[in-house]
């Protein structure tokens, strides 16, 4: 069983998170990180059962969770999630956009129509969905915090070949965060970032990788951490990336 932290140690406590792709991988691990800072998570995810599984561990820390049992691209229920958190608290603290897909290890030119739409539905649209049905409930926080999934091949000087399709999603969805950022440092208190896990121990690593020995990488219970790191009250940095291969913030590079 899950051990309860201290009090003095739940630093999130009384803070809100929304966590997207909760029920496993790297999302279900930053959801329990968070929940053992103390704070409340709605964890939004397409498996009703893993989310009850998540729910009994958030709550042997001590902690609450509200469960959304959604797919990602069922947009007109982003909508409705928005308006659900604000008539309950008024307000988002933390939105961490972890939902993702690899898509097709292809060439970029012989990439299916259906399968590119969808990689970038789940990628990219689906987390300015969010983006524009939480911004008010992020701007209403005293400290908002938002941390999009990234990858290592969307920030590479020379790409890998046949991971086009998924690089050009995860460099859109930094374009993004950059983009946010810059709308909203002046306006609010909201702080906004990318992380790049790098090589993890998951489901989506492991199709990527099949020959690869899974025990030669991190796990997502060690990068969690980190992430969390970024969600809290006392984060300053804004428009960045965290590194997590190198353990360091770097800023966006210009075009050579």
């Amino acid at each position: 069983m899950s051990e309860m932290i201290p009090p003095g140690e739940r630093k999130l406590a009384g803070r809100l998170a929304l966590v997207t792709g909760a029920s496993r991988g790297i999302g279900r691990a930053v959801a329990l990180e968070l929940a053992r800072r103390g704070a409340h998570v709605i964890a939004l995810a397409r498996t009703q059962g893993a989310l009850e599984e998540l729910d009994d561990e958030i709550r042997a820390l001590g902690s609450e969770t509200t469960l959304v049992p959604c797919n990602i691209t069922d947009y007109p229920a982003l909508d409705r999630l928005g308006a659900a958190i604000f008539e309950r608290w008024g307000k988002l603290d933390i939105f961490v956009g972890n939902a993702g897909i690899l898509g097709p290890l292809t060439p970029v030119s012989h990439c299916d129509p259906d399968k590119w739409d969808k990689l970038m539905a789940v990628n990219v649209t689906a987390n300015y969905r969010l983006l524009r049905s939480l911004d008010a409930l992020l701007r209403a926080s005293d400290a908002g915090r938002v941390v999009f999934m990234s990858s290592g091949v969307a920030q590479r000087a020379e790409y890998r070949a046949f991971w086009g399709p998924y690089a050009i999603s995860k460099a859109a969805l930094d374009a993004m965060m950059r983009s946010y950022a810059a709308d909203v440092v002046n306006i609010s208190n909201v702080k906004a970032m990318s992380a790049n896990p790098g090589p993890l121990r998951t489901r989506m690593r492991a199709a990527a990788m099949p020959g690869e020995d899974p025990a030669t990488l991190k796990t997502p219970e060690e990068f969690a951490p980190k992430l969390v790191d970024l969600c809290g009250p006392d984060w300053r940095e804004t428009g960045k990336i965290y590194d997590f291969p190198t353990d360091k913030v770097l800023a966006f590079q210009g075009p050579a």
